[in-house]
């Protein structure tokens, strides 16, 4: 049987909650759990992480859990009837001081800081570009815009400005708090909204390790979707541990056009900064509704594991749609086909290439002799995760699998392209531990008798980003 590389991140919510329907999904493929800080309270989050655990505990596959925070809210406020229908070449009012319910005429700010952000000719959209409206002038609190393309706007609508520009901060005082909460149940990864510079993921790394326990340290994933985030986007990688392509509110703010070349640039800049990717935002869209994707759904969620994307996300479609399960299957079953399908370049990853650490040499041995060698398996006896994380940005069609005896490292490998991370309990002496590794592989299932497989490691054993042994083994 095919062995996927890809990995699938599915969003929790109240089409998802069901614990034997969560059950069901991580049987079905679902490698992380993102459970979203734009809904719910912090002990909700709190119920849903230990419902995460239990499940996968179940299902005999453990799972990351991403802790995704809201970010600034640039939003309209309510309306008196919960929405308004906007007409083209009408004027449009939003006042920061309102304090009324809105109507087709005027609605409030959730963002009071806009009327001194925008100017007249800026370009506005509201929910997700759907609408657009001009400024025309600001005058105090009120911003008096025209409507270009109208639409329905129902309560606390996003806004976007063409082009970025707005000075919102990525982390506001909700999303501190819930820094908190994520911390408290031990999230794995952590995403942060809105990112503008590598200053942001600084902060959010520093409050993670101020309210994180037992020195639990999360993945930080920075979620590019700002046109800001753009230039700067090779330093705000590097403060990471990987990105999302964020394509929904990028796209309103760079335009449709662009977003499909920068998801192809960010995609192979992380793997060259040895950092995760995730693609995200409507990629299977119409399974909120329909049983089945549609061919271009198809072909998008394809592309993304052609380029080489370490997950792809669903977001709705597990959180609120009719057909959680049977969308998680059907992104299984293309990752899977695209994977048969990519065309393998891996000489070509190590012309030029120059390495100066002993661990990271020594995993890219691991591959190189894998690979030529026509091995079973690649192992990587790994404290941290380090050694799976380089191994996995090159593509390969021998699998990984990375044994720990960390909880947490095994948690947060779950993310990594083309890795299998394993839960287990080693010795410290070498030739101990290696013939417990053999066993552990065996019983599994993973090798069998004459298989020959490539295992790396650490001397002293237990200690982080020390692999400095590779060894070629053969099953007797």
């Amino acid at each position: 049987m095919q062995r996927r590389t890809t990995k699938i991140v599915a969003t929790l919510g109240p089409a998802s909650s069901d614990p034997a329907l969560l059950e069901q999904m991580i049987r079905a493929g679902v490698n992380v759990v993102r459970l979203n800080f734009s809904h719910g309270t912090a002990q909700d989050h709190i119920d849903r992480a230990r419902m995460v655990r239990e499940a996968a505990a179940r299902a005999g596959h453990e799972v990351a859990i991403m802790a995704d925070l809201q970010g600034p809210k640039i939003r309209v406020g309510k309306f008196a009837e919960g929405k308004v229908f906007l007409e083209p070449g009408q004027t449009f009012v939003m006042d920061a001081s309102r304090t009324e319910l809105g109507d087709s005429s005027c609605v409030g700010l959730d963002y009071k800081a806009l009327p001194r952000e925008v100017k007249p000719g800026d370009v506005l959209l509201l929910n997700d570009g759907l609408i657009v409206i001009v400024v025309d002038e600001v005058r105090g609190e009120a911003i008096h815009t025209t409507v270009k393309l109208g639409g329905e706007l129902s309560n606390n609508k996003g806004i976007n400005k063409q082009g970025g520009g707005l000075s919102a901060p990525a982390l506001t005082g909700k999303d501190m708090d819930d820094i908190r909460t994520a911390m408290s149940f031990k999230a794995d990864y952590v995403a942060v909204s809105f990112p503008k510079s590598a200053t942001d993921m600084e902060m959010a790394r520093q409050l993670c390790n101020v309210a994180a326990e037992d020195g639990h340290q999360p993945g930080l994933i920075a979620k590019i979707e700002r046109a800001e985030a753009i230039p700067k986007l090779e330093e705000i990688l590097l403060a990471s541990d990987g990105i999302m392509v964020a394509r929904g509110d990028l796209a309103v703010e760079v335009g449709n056009a662009l977003v499909p070349g920068l998801q192809k640039r960010m995609i192979k800049l992380a793997l060259e900064h040895d950092r995760v990717v995730i693609t995200a935002t409507q990629m299977m869209e119409s399974m909120i509704t329909n049983p089945v994707p549609t061919r271009a759904e198809v072909s998008d969620v394809a592309n993304a594991v052609l380029d080489g994307t370490d997950a792809v996300m669903l977001s709705a479609e597990t959180a609120a749609g009719k057909y959680p399960l049977e969308t998680v299957i059907e992104m299984a079953k293309i990752c899977l086909a695209a994977e048969a399908g990519r065309q393998l370049k891996f000489e070509a990853d190590f012309v030029g290439i120059k390495f100066t650490r002993i661990d990271q040499t020594i995993a890219m041995g691991a591959l190189f002799t894998a690979h030529h060698l026509g091995a079973k398996a690649i192992v990587a006896l790994t404290e941290s995760g380090s050694s799976a994380l380089w191994m996995s940005r090159h593509l390969i069609r021998v699998p990984i699998y990375a044994l720990t005896s960390k909880i947490a490292s095994q948690r947060k490998m779950t993310l990594y392209r083309n890795v299998r991370p394993l839960l287990i309990d080693t010795s410290t002496d070498r030739d101990t531990a290696l013939a417990q590794a053999a066993s552990d592989l065996k019983k599994r299932g993973i090798v069998q008798s004459g298989d020959v497989y490539v295992i790396t490691c650490g001397e002293p054993m237990g200690s982080s980003g020390g692999a400095n042994l590779l060894k070629i083994c053969r099953v007797g």
